[in-house]
């Protein structure tokens, strides 16, 4: 067992591996991303990308597999250095797959076991227990095919939509009606399993539907994030995500 100093690490049954989402173009950051992709976009001090990998190396993730489309030669450049988890590129440089596309892709890489998954464009402040960690020790794949961070709609900042899901009682997830606000949103981290993506023929097609297919089996499950989630999808949102990151530290 860990001293209550030392960092949390992953048992031998949690995912290994973690598909790193960083090919999108980053319109919604625009003017920034004209020249810089989004992931590299600074916040607090650090790289969008180093916030979620610096979380993953804290658990002891082995590998990271980043794909990239917009000026991937900088992304690589700047992943280069990084040891922990160890980088391999999924290069997506001619044709930008979307989300789900991008794991298909990937799976060679990603291998047989669930793995994490992982948006560019958010972070949060950490509660006492780490949320990765969390996550690992909540996947229950008897009963789930894919399991998601979720956020509080309310408390969370950088939320310009009408949020994502409801929380069931027993963790499992359901899908915002149509014109209704859901008090969750999705917080960018879950796990999946490879299996889910096998069959499928298309070479670029989104991730969500996979989600909802999974709700509507009743095995999308969800858990709660402790702490404060911070998107960061504008140059806006920049300034308030910096602004609470300085609060946290005071």
């Amino acid at each position: 067992m860990s001293s209550p100093l030392s960092p949390p690490s992953l048992h031998s049954d949690h995912p290994r591996t973690a598909m790193v989402f960083a090919a999108g173009l980053g319109t919604r950051m625009r003017p920034l991303t004209e020249k810089t992709p989004k992931p590299l976009i600074k916040v607090a001090g650090k790289p969008l990308i180093d916030h979620m990998l610096d979380r993953f190396a804290a658990i002891g993730l082995p590998t990271a597999i980043v794909n990239v489309h917009f000026h991937p030669e900088q992304i690589e450049a700047h992943l280069a250095s990084r040891t922990e988890p160890h980088i391999l590129i999924s290069d997506e440089r001619s044709l930008l797959l979307d989300q789900g596309g991008g794991i298909k892709r990937a799976l060679p890489l990603l291998g047989e076991a669930p793995f994490f998954i992982c948006n560019t464009d958010a972070f949060w402040l950490e509660g006492p227990c780490s949320n990765l960690q969390r996550l690992a020790a909540a996947w229950d794949p008897d009963r789930m095919d894919i399991l998601l961070l979720i956020a509080a709609t309310t408390s969370s900042q950088g939320v310009d939509w009408l949020g994502d899901f409801s929380f069931e009682p027993d963790g499992r997830l359901k899908k915002r009606q149509e014109r209704m606000v859901a008090p969750f949103v999705y917080a960018g981290v879950g796990i999946v399993k490879p299996e889910l993506f096998q069959a499928e023929t298309r070479e670029v097609f989104p991730l969500a539907p996979y989600f909802f297919a999974a709700a509507a089996q009743d095995r999308l499950f969800g858990l709660r994030l402790d702490g404060v989630w911070l998107h960061v999808g504008t140059p806006e949102a920049i300034e308030e995500a910096e602004l609470t990151v300085a609060r946290s530290i005071l």
